[in-house]
């Protein structure tokens, strides 16, 4: 019992191949190569519109602020 061996791989792979045929194994790789495809256009498009939102918000103020953050301590009195 542990992991598979080639052998075990290529013997899955035979059946898999018979079961399903060599063209809907393409077609289904073509399928999920355009999911995969449109997923990184679709994340790439929303971090351009949320750094043009950003740049928008920033202008339309007409300021730009910049700081430090501290945390407050609260003295006893």
């Amino acid at each position: 019992m542990g992991s598979l061996s080639i052998w075990h791989w290529l013997i899955v792979l035979v059946v898999v191949v018979l079961i399903f045929g060599t063209k809907k194994l393409r077609n289904l790789g073509t399928d999920l190569g355009g999911a995969v495809k449109g997923f990184k256009d679709g994340m790439k498009t929303g971090d351009e519109a949320a750094q043009a939102k950003a740049e928008i918000a920033a202008t339309a103020t007409g300021q730009t602020i910049e700081g430090e953050v501290k945390k407050e301590t609260q003295s006893k009195s």
